[in-house]
């Protein structure tokens, strides 16, 4: 996968979809904009409501709304180390990063890595035993590691044993 940063998001065209820039933006068949992921599974999730991403119970077990939403913030917070790095200091898209020193945006990343391979021992997901938003978060954020050279270490056994299962899932592959 090739990753640009041309600032195709920045076009006026962009911007009337999303004046924030940022992607993914859906644009429904009447003109409405929806931006940014768990906006985006929000929306899904009130049309079609099964599989439940977003969680199924308000209570604040792992696979409830609560803690399906805690763990899917847990695991931004992999994507938001990584998106300091200074390997993107040398794109275009740096005047837009916040810059570390890479071994402190590093270790924070890996830190976030670490403290998810614990918890989820004995889970076949991120947030429980169903696949989640919490599950896509982590791989957009693992996916991003790998762009700038950051990859899950093997050490963590149940991070990698995660990995391994939901990214061979159809839909990892799309």
């Amino acid at each position: 996968m090739a990753w640009r940063f041309a600032g195709a998001n920045r076009t006026p065209e962009a911007l009337r979809r999303n004046p924030y820039g940022g992607l993914p933006v859906l644009e429904l068949d009447d003109g409405t904009c929806i931006a940014e992921s768990v906006a985006i599974c929000r929306y899904f999730e009130d049309l079609h409501h099964q599989p439940a991403l977003m969680g199924s119970t308000p209570k604040t077990a792992p696979s409830s709304r609560c803690g399906t939403a805690a763990w899917s913030w847990f695991c931004s917070l992999i994507s938001a180390a990584i998106c300091s790095t200074p390997a993107r200091s040398s794109r275009p898209a740096s005047s837009r990063c916040r810059r570390w020193p890479r071994w402190r945006a590093s270790e924070a990343a890996l830190a976030q890595m670490r403290m998810i391979d614990g918890f989820i021992a004995g889970r076949r997901f991120i947030a429980g035993e169903r696949y989640t938003i919490a599950d896509i978060t982590a791989m957009a954020a693992l996916g991003l590691g790998a762009v700038v050279g950051l990859t899950v270490d093997s050490g963590l056994a149940n991070l990698t044993h995660w990995y391994g299962e939901v990214s061979a899932r159809p839909s990892a592959r799309a």
